[in-house]
């Protein structure tokens, strides 16, 4: 589906590519190769409804002024059958297009046919995506970075399908390796403290009231059956039971948070179905490994990275970037053409050894796209949120939703650019305020509801927009309204093609905006039938894209607040 913007956009690049082409037949433009040509929107309504840079892109290699450039444009632009009014040059040389306000009503009829498929753009043709997002370790509580990390790929992965990729949400459980070493002596040793023994826990291991009462659970179900086991087997009884619990308290979580995911892949399979051996086999066939100091190490530099990594050590245990390397070698032998991975601020100077190692592959390493989120500070009261009384380290995802909720949550995490950082304000989270953008824009929504309740209570049916006068839509609230809502497909094709869901985000705040500026200054029922009748198709085609909008964040979209 393409959007009415798009469709205009399309007419006025077609229009302007024959008379680029007969101004150059003519001799009038001497160019051998036609630049691209580019309609934009511009910023400022003063500039038109569209605007293209061409003139000035014809006058070097044309040897031509600007302006001179446009005005033969002009001579032989033929704009029969659309719906500018009238064309401007303007400044050094743009040429901007000023079109019958009534363009944008055109919108509205197919927002109500399309219903939910309104916004969705054919830009992916099925080309097949993985997101992959969260991916904590399975020894603890999902913290905020997870929450941040959660709430963008889930949009992410939305916005993607809704622009006609299809995307699998995956979840990588880093089961393997030092981590879960750890993790293994921290159950022990909380295993042992319960049962009476004097142990502590190791310094590097996990401290959190979490571990303790998973342990309790453990002792409930087995009692001291091994207190006198085997260390190696008793800790490894232990870690089965643990990543089983941890990993169903994280799917819990995430479900709750909205989250699901298509894939749950295991990091230890790599090691078991021997992948992180053959991958190592495949790079020092490649030439791409070598032996120093009895490790051995993958050359980055060969591939642009500032230094050599190592990934098996002197010990022959591989290192993390080796299963990391198989798992991405995976991911390609599954078929995938691009592939996203949603990382930690963190994990910043991981990007440019992955790139490498995908190219050492034998894949194209611009298919592999990593968002980079930086962290989030929780304000409450105008202080700093440090503390988790389960976690005893930081505040969990679930503390989070039970503190805010959901949609709050959600709308928080995305509304930013994931490389900014971002200050969470969980008093401005819950308040039922207009300076609450989350309820700013779910009440946009309720308050749409209520009006089409209220036609509904007087016996009126929801009016046919192929049969309602939509031209009586002339006021300038009304005519804003449609235009932003017409944007609505390009928002979503740009909001898939620079993965931003903070695009989305601003979007339905300007277009609630907009909304709660039309019901202050006018009434939509109304003593004119024929007015109410448009005014009702163009607040429900504002509910659709709301509700579109919001579908694609995560956000529910109550009808009553």
């Amino acid at each position: 589906m393409s959007g009415l913007v798009e469709e205009v956009r399309a007419d006025l690049t077609e229009a302007l590519t024959t008379a680029l082409e007969a101004s150059r037949q003519s001799g009038a433009i001497r160019v051998e190769v036609a630049p691209e040509i580019s309609v934009e929107v511009p910023r400022e309504k003063d500039n038109g409804d569209f605007a293209t840079n061409l003139a000035m892109l014809l006058a070097k290699p044309a040897r031509i002024a600007p302006r001179k450039a446009a005005e033969i444009l002009l001579q032989n632009l033929n704009l029969t059958g659309t719906w500018v009014e009238r064309v401007e040059i303007a400044g050094p040389g743009f040429i901007n297009f000023y079109l019958d306000p009534a363009w944008v009503i055109q919108a509205l009829p197919r927002i109500i046919s399309q219903g939910p498929d309104y916004g969705r753009v054919d830009l992916g043709k099925g080309r097949k995506v993985q997101v992959e997002f969260v991916s904590a370790n399975p020894t603890g509580l999902l913290h905020m970075g997870n929450a941040r990390g959660a709430a963008l790929g889930d949009s992410i992965a939305s916005i993607l399908n809704f622009a006609g990729y299809d995307v699998s949400r995956e979840f990588y459980v880093n089961d393997a390796g030092n981590q879960i070493e750890n993790f293994g002596l921290s159950l022990e040793a909380r295993y042992l403290q319960l049962l009476g023994r004097n142990v502590q826990v190791p310094e590097e291991g996990y401290h959190g009231e979490d571990v303790v009462e998973t342990i309790r659970g453990f002792v409930a179900l087995q009692g001291d059956k091994y207190l006198e086991a085997d260390p190696g087997e008793r800790r490894s009884t232990l870690v089965k039971y643990a990543l089983s619990e941890k990993l169903e308290a994280i799917k819990r979580v995430l479900e709750e948070f909205g989250v699901t995911y298509d894939v749950w892949f295991s990091e230890q399979s790599l090691y078991e179905s021997g992948a992180v051996h053959d991958t190592l086999d495949y790079l020092k066939e490649q030439g791409c490994i070598y032996v120093h100091e009895d490790a051995q190490w993958f050359k980055a530099t060969e591939f642009g990275v500032e230094k050599d990594e190592v990934v098996v050590r002197s010990n022959g245990i591989p290192t993390y970037f080796a299963s990391d390397i198989a798992y991405h070698r995976n991911k390609y032998q599954r078929g995938f053409e691009w592939v996203i991975d949603v990382w930690g601020a963190d994990h910043h100077g991981h990007v440019p050894r992955m790139k490498g190692a995908v190219a050492a592959l034998g894949y194209d390493p611009s298919t592999l796209d990593v968002v980079i989120m930086q962290l989030v500070r929780l304000y409450k009261g105008g202080e700093i949120v440090r503390m988790s009384k389960r976690a005893g380290q930081f505040v969990t995802l679930e503390e989070l939703v039970e503190e805010v909720g959901r949609d709050a949550a959600r709308y928080n995490f995305v509304m930013r650019s994931p490389d900014s950082h971002l200050d969470f304000d969980l008093d401005l989270a819950r308040a039922e305020t207009n300076e609450n953008p989350v309820y700013y824009i779910q009440y946009a929504h309720a308050r749409i509801c209520s009006i089409l309740r209220q036609n509904s209570e007087q016996g009126e049916d929801m009016p046919d927009p192929t049969e309602v006068n939509l031209s009586l839509l002339k006021e300038e609230y009304e005519l804003a309204l449609a235009r932003k809502l017409a944007d609505f497909p390009g928002e979503v094709a740009s909001a898939a093609n620079g993965l931003a869901p903070q695009r989305i985000a601003r979007y339905l705040h300007e277009l609630a905006g907009l909304l709660h500026s039309f019901y202050n200054s006018h009434r939509v029922i109304t003593d004119d039938q024929e007015l109410s009748s448009a005014r009702l198709v163009l607040v429900n085609a504002t509910r659709i894209t709301l509700n579109n909008a919001l579908g694609l964040l995560g956000i529910t979209t109550p009808e009553r607040m």
